[in-house]
């Protein structure tokens, strides 16, 4: 990356993981002024993020979450000729509609736990003792196109369900998978010098909570990390593996993180993909990649080396 180039970093946007953008973009451009890259700050939310965006010449997503990480900022800056770090439109929109991904990935080789989809047109007391017979209690409802944990949560008993899912006010937005007892892990994947690599896996223990929700995730006190993941070799290695091939089926590009669930008898099950994880320097991607040997703006540089261009620049 030249530094006659002039990047905007765009952080914020609207969705429920402003925060978490912001304190990713604020890292980033710590990072950008520490490597004398000419940039600019810009939030979408901005009435002429259009105008201002399409000045410059590449665009660090350092964003996440919905008109964000879903494919529609995507779409928008391939229409303006702007390339971006990250993704594309369709692997965007496939990894954030997390059904989707699963089917997808499920079909590349990679071992998923199963799930039942809600369409909100079922009626919630079947459904609900359908999800129960079919994957056994306890369960997890997640939402189908979100991030950070935002709104999982996890049922024990088919009253509290039945009674949540009668009160649903996503439009059935939802999805069910069974709640397995296991080690929270996560990959990230990053393009290097032509060619994909996983990072070493982290492991992510929740100390206040049954998994790593969104209270945990956003309190230095509800988690801590293990990396590389206190893990057999065998599960280690397959968590690689499995990251890779779930960024190479759902065509990412650049860098990739995917989170798993280890079971105790070392079963690997794969649960999604995050095309624009954070980006603090005590996340976990950050994390990872100095694990690997790899600093934090060597980790930006990285990103900024392989950019996504599908637009048509006028």
């Amino acid at each position: 990356m030249s530094a006659e180039r002039r990047i905007a970093l765009v952080t914020g946007g609207r969705s429920g993981e402003r925060d978490r953008s912001l304190i990713s973009g604020e890292a980033v451009r710590e990072s950008l002024v520490r490597q004398r890259l000419a940039h600019v700050v810009l939030d979408p939310t901005d009435k002429d993020f259009a105008d201002r965006v399409r000045e410059t010449d590449v665009a660090f997503l350092a964003i996440a979450g919905q008109w964000a990480e879903d494919g529609k900022l995507q779409g928008l800056l391939d229409s303006l000729g702007v390339p971006y770090t990250g993704s594309g439109v369709l692997a965007s929109a496939m990894a954030m509609h997390k059904p989707t991904a699963k089917t997808a990935v499920l079909a590349g080789g990679v071992t998923v736990l199963p799930h039942i989809p809600l369409t909100g047109h079922e009626n919630p007391e079947d459904a609900a003792k359908v999800c129960a017979e079919e994957l056994g209690l306890p369960v997890i409802l997640k939402p189908t196109s979100e991030g950070g944990s935002i709104g999982m949560r996890v049922f024990r008993d088919l009253n509290s369900l039945t009674t949540t899912l009668t009160h649903d006010t996503r439009g059935g937005e939802w999805f069910i998978e069974p709640f397995k007892e296991g080690t929270a892990v996560t990959c990230g994947v990053l393009e290097k010098d032509g060619a994909l690599i996983a990072l070493p896996p982290l492991e992510t223990v929740p100390t206040t909570a049954d998994f790593y929700d969104y209270k945990a995730k956003r309190n230095p006190a509800g988690h801590r990390y293990r990396c590389p993941a206190k893990l057999p070799d065998a599960a280690l290695a397959t968590i690689s593996r499995s990251a890779v091939r779930a960024h190479q089926v759902l065509n990412c590009a650049g860098y990739s993180r995917s989170d798993f669930l280890v079971r105790e008898a070392g079963d690997v099950y794969w649960l999604e993909l995050n095309t624009l994880p954070g980006l603090s320097p005590g996340g976990n991607l950050a994390t990872m990649a100095n694990a690997a040997g790899i600093s934090y703006d060597t980790l930006i540089s990285t990103m900024l080396a392989s950019v996504h261009t599908d637009g048509y620049r006028p």
